[in-house]
């Protein structure tokens, strides 16, 4: 006689799910996506830009500074006082000396204070530093 028992827990033993392959190959899409994203810096916060007609677009800024409409500084999303821009812009550069000063200053903003953090880029070493403007069209830089 045959024992069913038996036969049914050499038919388990026999059916393992071997999950290491799954894992691996998720593991090798998050790598995939991570490496291809593309990061966005952002001012962190909302500012309109006055218009140029002859703006143009600047593709690689490493360091954004935003100024707001009552003459706030912001970098990366918190607020600081002019003096510690030049600290800032310092450290940034430390890390890619090769990069770029975008200033995004608020069209109700005061140009004294553009000034102001021009010139503490300039101190800090920034070779390449900008404005930000938007064109007529709608498009901004």
């Amino acid at each position: 006689m045959i024992n069913i028992t038996s036969s049914r827990r050499a038919k388990r033993q026999g059916l393992e799910l071997n999950i290491a392959p799954l894992i691996d190959m998720v593991f090798i899409l998050l790598i995939f996506f991570l490496v291809t994203t593309s990061f966005v810096r952002e001012t962190g916060i909302d500012v309109q830009r006055p218009t140029a007609n002859t703006a143009v677009s600047k593709e690689k800024a490493t360091i954004l500074i935003a100024i707001s409409d009552d003459d706030r500084i912001y970098i990366e999303g918190r607020m600081i006082d002019v003096r510690a821009i030049r600290v800032h812009v310092e450290r940034a550069l430390a890390e890619n000396p090769e990069g770029s000063v975008v200033i995004v200053a608020d069209r109700g903003s005061r140009t004294g204070t553009a000034v102001e953090v021009m010139d503490a880029c300039r101190q800090a070493g920034a070779q390449d530093v900008a404005l930000a403007a938007g064109t007529p069209s709608g498009s901004s830089m």
